[in-house]
């Protein structure tokens, strides 16, 4: 029943990170890694698809054996954060919102940009 639920979990963020892969500003690699962590406790078949994936792999394995972000991934990250920001300036959120958005993406950042590169 456990490893059932593990399943499910993985196939969950698997989903959701591979809409992210389209969608902007949906995470796609820490929902990946998600989902390897989930197919670990479930899957060996999913798992390594997975952490094998050409698209994906190299990111997982980077994280899972050195806790490394590639230069390119911190950069599209930071990216994102700064038009996620500026999303919600243009639409007017209210100044408590924007104080705590800013302060959980300046968090955000920090923990990225801290990681060794890849």
């Amino acid at each position: 029943m456990i490893r059932f639920l593990w399943l499910t979990l993985g196939l969950i963020s698997l989903v959701i990170g591979l809409i992210g892969a389209i969608v902007p500003l949906v995470p796609t690699v820490p929902l990946m890694l998600l989902a390897a962590f989930f197919f670990a406790k479930s899957s060996e078949r999913l798992h390594n698809w997975l952490i094998t994936h050409p698209r994906f792999g190299t990111a997982i394995q980077d994280w899972q054996e050195h806790r490394a972000i590639s230069k390119r991934a911190k950069i599209a990250a930071s990216i994102s954060i700064l038009m996620a920001f500026a999303f919600s300036v243009i639409i007017s959120l209210p100044v408590k919102l924007l104080a705590i958005q800013a302060a959980t993406l300046i968090a955000v950042s920090i923990f990225i940009w801290t990681r060794p590169n890849s």
